[in-house]
């Protein structure tokens, strides 16, 4: 039998778990290290979070520098754009559309 996570689309929150058990983390020793509660990370994990309630920007750093993990990927996941990537838009939408700008 193949492994039942391998079928899911990696989220943010598998990442975060999968990359808080690489680096040997609890939910509490993670929580302490970027300043918020454990059950929030836990939520985090279990895309348990309600729409308010999703990390920011500053947080997502925070948890990338912990685990040493990819910033841009993580932003990406959790669907913020990184600020590299808005600048760009910003400069050139034009190039961000498939088919031209929306009508």
């Amino acid at each position: 039998m193949g492994d039942a996570s391998r079928d899911r689309p990696i989220t943010f929150g598998l990442r975060v778990r999968e990359l808080r058990k690489a680096k040997g983390h609890t939910l509490r020793s993670l929580a302490a290290e970027v300043g918020v509660g454990f059950t929030y990370i836990s939520k985090i994990e279990n895309s348990k979070l309600d729409f308010g309630d999703y990390p920011s920007e500053p947080l997502i750093r925070r948890l990338a520098k912990a685990l040493d993990a990819d910033e841009t990927e993580l932003l990406i996941l959790a669907e913020k754009f990184p600020e590299t990537i808005h600048r760009r838009f910003i400069q050139r939408p034009d190039a961000f559309w498939q088919t031209g700008r929306p009508r």
